[in-house]
């Protein structure tokens, strides 16, 4: 018998540009023309039937003025259709269309899209360029950094993807004037984790301009863009592939996510999000690292943006309590969660260990306590 080792060693720089604007569309195609996707020239666009005839159309007509090839590949929007189901059905779309390794892959709309869209560039062909265009709050709080892309089960949300970071990020801000309110709201639940997680002055910033904010002020969205991506940025470069620190980042989701799916996506992710950050909160008050007045102040932002702070009532609270289990931070069917130090800090319980153990009990006690509004 004999032994052959195969020595693969590389360096990767996988950093990227975010550029936070407005009108961005003719931006992309000067980086294009630039060499911003390599030498490829084919560009496949996946986008959700909402944003497609919005932005997709017109991004699309200016890339092909540009000398650029391709065209839509768009799917029925909602988080119900990021699944393995839609990445496949894409994927024979692109290959019926011919596409090949040549192509690069652009991402027009929100986190779904996104987050589909960047798993599929990471698979088709094993990797193609990957170009993220936000238009959502929520994209651009949440999945505009980081690289983590995923689809969705009946068994468990974002459990089956890759990482995949993009060439560069476009956060084209006069797309968020499309948006219902109930969409920007959602995106305020990502924010307002993000300040309550890493940055009081934020959080103070974002109660002072929560007005300007919602009616969409040019200043007070942009200042609130760049620092949601600093925070991001943070975590993330210290922990790219989500082995210790990155953990924080899931503040909120994990009752947020499982009552996102109970929910059957009548609750948008920002809105569960909003429900389980106020959770989280509530234990950290039990556990002794916040005060009930700074509990108060998360739900009040919270309640300010348009968000709900109660469990609905038609969510099996019981059944939520046993849905906790399909998150992701588990450890040896144990639950574990990230827990707020008061408000702009996460509570690191050992040297690099961000989320603890909590007893079922405990957890059933939070949730069984919490408001029964929507």
């Amino acid at each position: 018998m004999s032994t052959f080792r195969v020595a693969l060693k590389k360096t990767v720089d996988d950093s990227y540009e975010i550029e936070v604007g407005r009108d961005l569309a003719g931006k992309l195609a000067e980086d294009l023309k630039r060499g911003l996707a390599g030498g490829c020239r084919r560009f496949a666009l996946i986008t959700d039937s909402n944003v497609e005839k919005l932005y997709a159309e017109a991004i699309r007509d200016k890339l092909l003025e540009a000398g650029f090839e391709g065209e839509i590949f768009a799917f029925p929007a909602g988080e119900k259709n990021k699944t393995r189901e839609t990445k496949a059905a894409l994927e024979d779309r692109m290959l019926e269309a011919g596409y090949r390794r040549d192509c690069f892959v652009l991402a027009v709309g929100g986190g779904v899209v996104s987050d589909l869209a960047g798993f599929l560039a990471g698979t088709y062909g094993r990797g193609v360029p990957f170009i993220n265009y936000a238009t959502t709050l929520l994209a651009a709080a949440d999945a505009s950094v980081g690289g983590k892309t995923a689809v969705d089960t009946p068994l468990a949300t974002n459990l089956i993807g890759l990482f995949n970071q993009p060439k560069k990020v476009y956060i084209d801000i006069d797309c968020w004037s499309t948006l219902h309110a109930r969409e920007i709201s959602s995106g305020l639940a990502e924010t307002v984790k993000h300040a309550c997680l890493a940055d009081e002055a934020f959080f103070e910033y974002l109660e002072a301009h929560m007005d300007g904010i919602l009616q969409n002020e040019p200043k007070a969205c942009e200042r609130m863009a760049q620092w949601n991506c600093e925070i991001k940025y943070q975590v993330v470069m210290k922990d790219e592939r989500e082995a210790g620190l990155r953990e924080v980042l899931n503040l909120g989701h994990t009752v947020g996510r499982a009552i996102e799916t109970l929910s059957e996506y009548r609750l948008l992710h920002g809105e569960a999000v909003s429900i389980g950050l106020t959770a989280a909160c509530a234990l950290s008050v039990q556990m002794g690292y916040m005060t009930e007045e700074e509990k108060d102040r998360v739900r009040d932002l919270l309640v300010r943006a348009g968000l709900p702070v109660g469990i609905p009532g038609y969510i099996d609270r019981e059944a939520l309590v046993q849905k906790l289990y399909t998150d992701k931070k588990v450890r040896n069917g144990r639950l574990r969660f990230v827990i707020p130090k008061g408000i702009g800090e996460i509570v690191e319980f050992r040297p690099g260990v961000f989320a603890e153990e909590i007893s079922e009990n405990t957890a059933r006690q939070i949730i069984m306590e919490m408001d029964p509004r929507a």
